[in-house]
């Protein structure tokens, strides 16, 4: 068996936020076998949150792979596992609507494969830069993609919060996945849309850049609740650091630490 948890450093915070009753997002932080991911439950209460759980419990059921192929092979098929049960059980609970959004970074010697349905994100953070690694599954993504309105329009278009994919909600599910090479001192941070209804790209860079994995899921949190949290909110962050890190972080939350390349 591989010691993977010793090439990452992770953290992970969630809230239930200022206006939900219940917290409808789950994660999931599996160093050892390379999976790092968040859902975002919806259909409210309780359906929300057991589809989010539905989801994360079937990724934690992945066994140790080979190969990030296999991996992604192994996510695939336990994700439409997952979409088979949830449209089970909304069939029994009368059709209601039971599903969540995912996205998920799987890694495994040396390689990535980020896998994501929904609104929820993924973002690389490397060199110092930040890339939206996902796509949003959205009616206003779409449009504005398409050219019908702009990212400013969209902020307040009324139906922006429609997603247009999800685990549970159709009975194909539709999977967007990306590959790539790790590089040394990536950092993937993978959230739900709780946090960037409320945070900016650029802060996500700031605190990933700053602070340790951790205290950065801390910040991120805390400061999508001083901003309202009208959502839930979940953030997970990996940083990749196979033979130590040359990034050195801020102690105690403190942003003083600077991005270090080697």
């Amino acid at each position: 068996m591989k010691d993977m948890s010793r090439k990452f450093e992770s953290g992970a915070a969630t809230d239930v936020g200022k206006v939900r009753l219940e917290n409808e997002d789950a994660h999931l932080v599996l160093p050892e076998s390379g999976i790092f991911a968040v859902a975002d439950g919806m259909g409210g209460h309780e359906a929300g949150k057991l589809a989010s759980t539905v989801v994360i419990d079937a990724l934690r059921k992945i066994a140790e792979p080979s190969s990030v192929a296999e991996l992604l092979t192994r996510c695939r098929e336990r994700l439409a596992l997952a979409n088979d049960q949830l449209l089970e059980i909304a069939d029994e609970r009368g059709g209601i609507v039971i599903g969540a959004t995912v996205a998920a970074v799987l890694a495994w010697e040396g390689y990535y494969a980020c896998v994501w349905s929904g609104d929820s994100r993924i973002y690389l953070v490397r060199q110092g830069a930040i890339q939206q690694i996902s796509r949003d599954h959205t009616e206003v993504a779409e449009l504005v993609a398409e050219g019908v309105l702009t990212a400013e329009e969209a902020q307040t278009w009324p139906r922006r919060n429609v997603i247009t994919r999800a685990v549970g909600v159709y009975h194909e599910l539709e999977l967007d996945v990306a590959q790539g090479v790790l590089e040394k001192d990536d950092v993937f941070v993978i959230c739900s849309d709780g946090l960037t209804t409320h945070v900016s790209d650029a802060e996500i860079l700031e605190s990933a850049c700053l602070i340790a994995p951790q205290g950065a899921c801390d910040r991120l949190v805390a400061l999508t609740m001083e901003r309202g949290a009208i959502d839930n909110v979940t953030v997970v962050i990996t940083h990749y650091a196979p033979r130590g890190s040359t990034v050195v972080f801020a102690q105690d939350n403190a942003p003083q630490a600077r991005w270090m390349p080697r």
